[in-house]
């Protein structure tokens, strides 16, 4: 019994001395495309377990599962298939993030390091702006808006684009111009907003592709009031994207389950239902903000005779084994139907009703009489909390009245 005793003294201080030094919180830089972005990682220790979470402001992606063993940690954020694999090297983690495909260096120190002083003089760009850009989605302008943090120097910036929007940014002023940044589970971002002598700011994404570079970077951005002014287009109404070749013509869907049986619209589950076609996949992460307000919406109205499908697009490698999308179901607790409908590139080829349907997520809104009534592009996320709710008030208010409207049954027996 002593030799036991011992042996389980030993092994709890065992356990100690390995998981103890790498709680904390652990801030450096990962390297993206030559740019450095700030990472900030908080490891907690509560009982036996470890957990973690990437941090960006008040928010947190936390991960799915942490090991630390001889000095190697790995965090894993499976809802979206990335993780963050390093190594204690003196007092330093050292390693890497991203998918099986793409990966970053990361640096990490433990958060002993002392602020630099922020800089002062930054003037105010707060509220809301217009980027004027030539999108490959037919976009003629984005939205900016930016927020001060209370009693800080840090600012709060989100564009909205017709697919949705970039998530929270958060910065401060460097003396030429302010830089926004984020690196969460959905992974990194980094632009630059450059106040100029005519009033406008001057916004690039650093981390454009060499491909996005003639479109994400230098762009001009004004108030929507000296927008209007110059005869600008204002940014695209998510209802103005996407439409239907033929509204006449009943919304059609045939796609297996994660089980591998066929759903189509046809089946008795959808019959005289308002449905809601969402259109996405586990790889986007205005799909992730777009699945809680679903799925509070499929709760809420189910029994009214709301029906929710989720087609669902994933890479190859995904459709060989789904794993990234059943843990994106269980991070939210889906209980709506998913699909797999195919491969990004297979959009228009599986959803050939769709006309300028090039938005990840959108939404198809059918009444009950199987007809697209209404089409919404993007999500805008909580990040751009104005527009989240504004969005929230509107497809309540349209799954209300779709719902209001009568069976097919209903109208025909109206008429006799």
């Amino acid at each position: 019994m002593k030799l036991l005793a011992g042996i389980l003294l030993l092994s709890t201080a065992v356990f100690a001395q390995s998981q103890t030094p790498i709680a904390g919180v652990w801030e450096g830089n990962a390297t993206v495309r030559g740019q450095q972005v700030p990472v900030h990682l908080e490891i907690t220790s509560p009982g036996s377990n470890l957990k973690a979470a990437l941090i960006n402001g008040p928010e947190k992606s936390v991960a799915s599962s942490v090991t630390f063993d001889d000095n190697h940690l790995l965090v894993t954020f499976n809802y979206f298939a990335r993780t963050l694999d390093a190594k204690v090297e003196n007092g330093q983690l050292i390693g890497t993030f991203g998918t099986a495909t793409t990966r970053y260096p990361v640096v990490l120190s433990t958060g002993s390091a002392t602020a630099a002083a922020p800089v002062t003089g930054a003037p105010s760009i707060k509220g809301d702006w217009e980027i004027q850009v030539k999108s490959a989605k037919g976009e003629s302008a984005w939205q900016l808006r930016v927020e001060p943090i209370a009693k800080s120097t840090i600012i709060h910036a989100v564009i909205q684009r017709i697919d949705g929007d970039t998530g929270s940014l958060f910065g401060t002023w460097s003396g030429q111009n302010y830089t926004v940044s984020h690196f969460t589970a959905a992974g990194p971002a980094l632009y630059t907003f450059t106040p100029q002598p005519d009033g406008t700011l001057t916004v690039s994404n650093l981390l454009a592709s060499e491909a996005q570079k003639a479109q994400q970077q230098n762009l001009t951005a004004r108030r929507p009031a000296e927008a209007r002014k110059q005869n600008l287009a204002a940014p695209t109404e998510s209802t103005q994207q996407t439409t239907v070749k033929d509204p006449s013509a009943p919304f059609t869907f045939s796609f297996p389950n994660l089980e591998g049986k066929v759903v189509s619209n046809t089946d008795p589950q959808f019959d005289g239902k308002v449905v809601i076609v969402a259109v996405g996949g586990s790889w986007c992460p205005n799909c992730h903000d777009e699945a809680p307000f679903l799925e509070t919406l499929y709760k809420q109205y189910h029994s009214h005779g709301l029906e929710i499908v989720n087609l669902s697009f994933e890479e190859a490698d995904q459709l060989k084994d789904p794993a990234r999308l059943r843990a994106f179901i269980a991070r939210y607790g889906i209980t709506y139907t998913v699909l797999v409908a195919g491969e990004p590139e297979q959009l228009n080829e599986k959803i050939p009703q769709g006309v300028r349907l090039n938005s990840w997520p959108t939404s198809f809104f059918v009444g009950r009489d199987g007809r697209v009534k209404e089409v919404h592009a993007g999500f805008a996320g909580p990040a751009n909390p104005e527009g989240h709710a504004a969005l929230e008030r509107e497809v309540t208010s349209l799954v209300e009245h779709l719902l209001a409207e009568p069976t097919p049954t209903q109208s025909a027996s109206t008429k006799h």
